[in-house]
Protein backbone atom coordinates (compact mmCIF):
# COMPACT_ATOMS: atom_id res chain seq x y z
CA UNK A 1 0.00 0.00 0.00
CA UNK A 2 1.70 3.19 -1.21
CA UNK A 3 0.92 6.73 -0.15
CA UNK A 4 -1.43 7.22 -3.11
CA UNK A 5 -2.90 3.75 -2.92
CA UNK A 6 -6.60 3.14 -3.57
CA UNK A 7 -6.72 1.60 -0.10
CA UNK A 8 -6.50 5.11 1.39
CA UNK A 9 -10.02 6.49 1.07
CA UNK A 10 -10.55 8.45 4.29
CA UNK A 11 -8.53 10.61 6.68
CA UNK A 12 -8.60 7.72 9.12
CA UNK A 13 -6.98 5.48 6.47
CA UNK A 14 -4.33 8.13 5.82
CA UNK A 15 -3.66 8.50 9.54
CA UNK A 16 -3.23 4.74 10.07
CA UNK A 17 -0.97 4.51 7.03
CA UNK A 18 1.13 7.35 8.50
CA UNK A 19 1.45 5.47 11.80
CA UNK A 20 2.62 2.34 9.96
CA UNK A 21 5.07 4.43 7.94
CA UNK A 22 6.71 6.06 10.97
CA UNK A 23 6.69 2.78 12.93
CA UNK A 24 8.73 1.18 10.14
CA UNK A 25 11.00 4.26 10.04
CA UNK A 26 11.69 4.24 13.79
CA UNK A 27 12.63 0.56 13.75
CA UNK A 28 14.86 1.19 10.72
CA UNK A 29 16.56 4.05 12.60
CA UNK A 30 17.09 1.80 15.62
CA UNK A 31 19.19 -0.49 13.44
CA UNK A 32 21.12 2.40 11.85
CA UNK A 33 22.04 4.43 14.95
CA UNK A 34 24.66 1.97 16.32
CA UNK A 35 26.60 2.33 13.05
CA UNK A 36 26.59 6.13 13.41
CA UNK A 37 27.76 5.81 17.01
CA UNK A 38 30.60 3.53 15.91
CA UNK A 39 31.72 5.93 13.17
CA UNK A 40 31.63 9.04 15.38
CA UNK A 41 34.96 10.18 16.85
CA UNK A 42 33.74 13.24 18.79
CA UNK A 43 32.86 12.33 22.40
CA UNK A 44 29.97 14.76 22.82
CA UNK A 45 28.43 13.72 19.53
CA UNK A 46 28.79 10.02 20.39
CA UNK A 47 27.05 10.53 23.75
CA UNK A 48 24.29 12.45 22.00
CA UNK A 49 23.65 9.56 19.63
CA UNK A 50 23.65 7.08 22.51
CA UNK A 51 21.02 9.19 24.29
CA UNK A 52 18.93 9.40 21.14
CA UNK A 53 19.15 5.64 20.69
CA UNK A 54 17.41 5.22 24.06
CA UNK A 55 14.89 7.91 23.08
CA UNK A 56 14.13 6.07 19.86
CA UNK A 57 13.48 2.85 21.75
CA UNK A 58 10.94 4.74 23.89
CA UNK A 59 9.43 6.33 20.79
CA UNK A 60 8.78 2.89 19.31
CA UNK A 61 7.02 1.86 22.53
CA UNK A 62 5.03 5.10 22.44
CA UNK A 63 3.86 4.31 18.92
CA UNK A 64 2.81 0.85 20.05
CA UNK A 65 0.64 2.53 22.70
CA UNK A 66 -0.95 4.67 19.96
CA UNK A 67 -1.73 1.57 17.90
CA UNK A 68 -3.28 -0.04 21.00
CA UNK A 69 -5.50 3.01 21.52
CA UNK A 70 -6.99 2.33 18.07
CA UNK A 71 -7.28 -1.42 18.69
CA UNK A 72 -4.74 -2.14 15.99
CA UNK A 73 -1.67 -4.32 15.89
CA UNK A 74 1.57 -2.34 15.79
CA UNK A 75 3.05 -3.00 12.38
CA UNK A 76 5.15 -1.08 9.92
CA UNK A 77 4.75 -0.43 6.24
CA UNK A 78 7.90 -0.27 4.12
CA UNK A 79 8.97 3.34 3.71
CA UNK A 80 11.20 4.03 0.65
CA UNK A 81 11.95 7.54 1.94
CA UNK A 82 13.68 6.53 5.19
CA UNK A 83 15.33 3.57 3.42
CA UNK A 84 16.85 6.00 0.92
CA UNK A 85 18.06 8.44 3.58
CA UNK A 86 19.73 5.71 5.64
CA UNK A 87 21.20 3.98 2.59
CA UNK A 88 22.80 7.28 1.55
CA UNK A 89 24.16 7.76 5.09
CA UNK A 90 25.75 4.31 5.07
CA UNK A 91 27.30 4.92 1.64
CA UNK A 92 28.79 8.29 2.66
CA UNK A 93 30.15 6.96 5.97
CA UNK A 94 31.84 4.13 4.10
CA UNK A 95 33.79 6.56 1.92
CA UNK A 96 35.24 8.91 4.59
CA UNK A 97 38.51 8.26 6.42
CA UNK A 98 39.28 11.61 8.09
CA UNK A 99 37.67 11.61 11.60
CA UNK A 100 36.91 15.37 11.55
CA UNK A 101 35.21 15.09 8.16
CA UNK A 102 33.33 12.02 9.38
CA UNK A 103 31.96 13.91 12.40
CA UNK A 104 30.69 16.72 10.20
CA UNK A 105 29.14 14.29 7.71
CA UNK A 106 27.44 12.21 10.41
CA UNK A 107 25.75 15.31 11.85
CA UNK A 108 24.35 16.28 8.46
CA UNK A 109 23.20 12.73 7.77
CA UNK A 110 21.55 12.43 11.20
CA UNK A 111 19.75 15.73 10.70
CA UNK A 112 18.34 14.48 7.40
CA UNK A 113 16.75 11.65 9.39
CA UNK A 114 15.50 14.05 12.08
CA UNK A 115 13.91 16.39 9.55
CA UNK A 116 12.07 13.49 7.96
CA UNK A 117 10.73 12.42 11.36
CA UNK A 118 9.72 15.97 12.28
CA UNK A 119 7.58 16.30 9.14
CA UNK A 120 5.96 12.89 9.72
CA UNK A 121 5.17 13.44 13.39
CA UNK A 122 3.94 16.97 12.71
CA UNK A 123 1.44 15.69 10.16
CA UNK A 124 0.35 12.73 12.33
CA UNK A 125 -0.23 14.97 15.34
CA UNK A 126 -2.38 17.33 13.24
CA UNK A 127 -4.37 14.44 11.75
CA UNK A 128 -4.92 12.82 15.14
CA UNK A 129 -6.18 16.13 16.53
CA UNK A 130 -8.50 16.65 13.57
CA UNK A 131 -9.91 13.14 13.92
CA UNK A 132 -10.56 13.62 17.64
CA UNK A 133 -7.82 11.26 18.83
CA UNK A 134 -6.65 13.57 21.60
CA UNK A 135 -4.64 11.06 23.63
CA UNK A 136 -2.86 9.82 20.52
CA UNK A 137 -2.11 13.39 19.49
CA UNK A 138 -0.61 14.03 22.93
CA UNK A 139 1.75 11.04 22.65
CA UNK A 140 2.76 12.00 19.12
CA UNK A 141 3.44 15.55 20.32
CA UNK A 142 5.86 14.21 22.94
CA UNK A 143 7.89 12.46 20.27
CA UNK A 144 7.76 15.49 17.97
CA UNK A 145 9.20 17.61 20.80
CA UNK A 146 12.04 15.12 21.29
CA UNK A 147 12.88 15.04 17.58
CA UNK A 148 13.05 18.84 17.41
CA UNK A 149 15.25 18.91 20.52
CA UNK A 150 17.62 16.35 18.99
CA UNK A 151 17.86 18.36 15.78
CA UNK A 152 18.64 21.53 17.79
CA UNK A 153 21.36 19.71 19.77
CA UNK A 154 22.98 18.46 16.57
CA UNK A 155 23.03 21.99 15.18
CA UNK A 156 24.60 23.31 18.39
CA UNK A 157 27.31 20.64 18.38
CA UNK A 158 28.08 21.34 14.72
CA UNK A 159 28.43 25.08 15.32
CA UNK A 160 30.39 24.76 18.57
CA UNK A 161 32.69 21.78 18.10
CA UNK A 162 32.77 20.46 14.56
CA UNK A 163 32.26 22.98 11.74
CA UNK A 164 34.18 25.95 13.26
CA UNK A 165 37.44 23.99 12.98
CA UNK A 166 37.41 24.28 9.22
CA UNK A 167 36.38 27.95 9.38
CA UNK A 168 39.26 28.81 11.75
CA UNK A 169 41.81 27.03 9.57
CA UNK A 170 40.56 28.93 6.53
CA UNK A 171 40.73 32.21 8.44
CA UNK A 172 44.30 31.51 9.58
CA UNK A 173 45.42 30.76 6.03
CA UNK A 174 43.77 33.97 4.82
CA UNK A 175 45.55 36.04 7.49
CA UNK A 176 48.92 34.51 6.58
CA UNK A 177 48.43 35.36 2.93
CA UNK A 178 47.45 38.93 3.78
CA UNK A 179 50.37 39.50 6.17
CA UNK A 180 52.84 38.04 3.67
CA UNK A 181 51.90 40.44 0.88
CA UNK A 182 54.36 43.24 0.05
CA UNK A 183 53.24 46.76 -0.73
CA UNK A 184 53.99 47.56 -4.39
CA UNK A 185 56.77 50.13 -4.96
CA UNK A 186 55.53 53.69 -5.26
CA UNK A 187 52.24 53.01 -3.42
CA UNK A 188 51.59 54.55 -0.03
CA UNK A 189 50.03 52.47 2.68
CA UNK A 190 47.19 53.80 4.83
CA UNK A 191 49.45 53.95 7.87
CA UNK A 192 52.22 55.94 6.14
CA UNK A 193 49.70 58.47 4.80
CA UNK A 194 48.19 58.86 8.26
CA UNK A 195 51.62 59.40 9.83
CA UNK A 196 52.57 62.07 7.30
CA UNK A 197 49.24 63.83 7.72
CA UNK A 198 49.69 63.86 11.47
CA UNK A 199 53.25 65.28 11.23
CA UNK A 200 52.47 68.17 8.85
CA UNK A 201 50.58 70.44 11.27
CA UNK A 202 53.41 70.09 13.76
CA UNK A 203 55.98 71.32 11.20
CA UNK A 204 53.86 74.37 10.36
CA UNK A 205 53.60 75.27 14.03
CA UNK A 206 57.39 75.03 14.43
CA UNK A 207 58.00 77.34 11.43
CA UNK A 208 55.59 79.97 12.79
CA UNK A 209 57.38 80.03 16.15
CA UNK A 210 60.80 80.48 14.47
CA UNK A 211 59.51 83.37 12.35
CA UNK A 212 58.04 85.10 15.39
CA UNK A 213 61.37 84.91 17.21
CA UNK A 214 63.25 86.56 14.26
CA UNK A 215 60.80 89.49 14.14
CA UNK A 216 61.15 89.96 17.86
Amino acid sequence: MGLFSKDIKTMEDLYVHGLQDIYYAENRILRALPKMIEKTADGELKRGFQTHLKETENQVKRLERVFAMHDREAQGHKCPAIDGIIREAEDVMGEIEDPAVMNTAVIALAQAVEHYEITRYGALMAWATGLGHRQSAKLLAETLKEEKATDAKLTAIAERRINPRGDKSTARRARKKTSGRKTPAGKKTTRSVARRSASRPARKTTRRKSAARRHA
